[in-house]
């Protein structure tokens, strides 16, 4: 069986290759499958989206009505057709998708002992069962990470004591939940051998979140390093 064009690791179990939208929204996670994938090669120039944007240091998020004002060519036009669909069909779902044009995300800049920002791979979280859906279209796209090959950072014996010092008292219950109301528990670490993987752009992926109850284990994920002089990304997210 040839593998994925975003490069997953072969014998990866985790991520199941869809072949249509209803596929991606009606497949159950289960027997470890915590990704599904709707890979796809999609016509259009996204980067003529993002170059009608202008230079910005700011995200941008791009409404509808400023998508269908962007003066474009033909390719840049069904890129824009690309877009709004994706996005109907997620809010037909009742969810609310939302599109940003993204230079870059602010750092976790607080020095501390595990860094909470986007460019930390990380699980969503919950209270309810729920799943996260994105894409990326243009610029680099977000990277994955199997979870046999993550550690939680609350996990690594001399983390977990820097946190506790910084904490003040004893390892209990109030610690416990130090760690998960400032999101500590939700970050994560690749060990020495893991091979993170693209999730390519174009594919249109929903992946399981960390709820009570989730039959499998949350999608450990990160956004990609965006330098300065890189292109800006442009990302779907719900």
């Amino acid at each position: 069986m040839s593998l994925p064009s975003f490069n997953l690791p072969r014998g990866y179990s985790r991520v199941r290759v869809v072949k249509s939208f209803d596929e991606l929204v009606t497949t159950r996670f289960g027997d470890g499958v915590n990704a599904l994938c709707w890979e796809r090669t999609l016509a259009g120039d996204f980067s003529e989206v993002v170059g009608q944007l202008g230079a910005s240091e700011e995200i941008v998020t791009l409404d509808d009505a400023r998508l269908r004002a962007l003066s474009l060519g033909p390719a840049g036009k069904t890129a824009v057709e690309i877009l709004l669909e994706d996005q109907e069909r997620l809010r037909a779902l009742g969810l609310a998708p939302v599109l940003d044009c993204i230079p870059r995300y602010p750092r976790d800049e607080d020095g501390g002992v595990v860094p909470t920002d986007v460019y930390s791979f990380h699980v969503d979280s919950a209270s309810v069962e729920t799943d996260t859906y994105l894409c990326s279209y243009a610029g680099a796209a977000s990277e994955g990470l199997r979870n046999d090959e993550a550690q939680r950072c609350v996990d690594r014996p001399e983390t977990r004591a820097e946190l506790l010092k910084h904490f003040g008292g004893s390892d209990n219950g109030e610690f416990r939940d130090h760690l998960k109301e400032n999101c500590y528990d939700l970050h994560y670490v690749p060990i020495s051998e893991a091979r993170p993987f693209s999730f390519g752009l174009g594919n249109l992926w929903r992946i399981a979140v960390d709820y009570p109850g989730s039959p499998v284990p949350p999608c450990v994920h990160r956004a990609p390093e965006t330098l300065r002089g890189q292109p800006p990304r442009l990302l779907l997210i719900s």
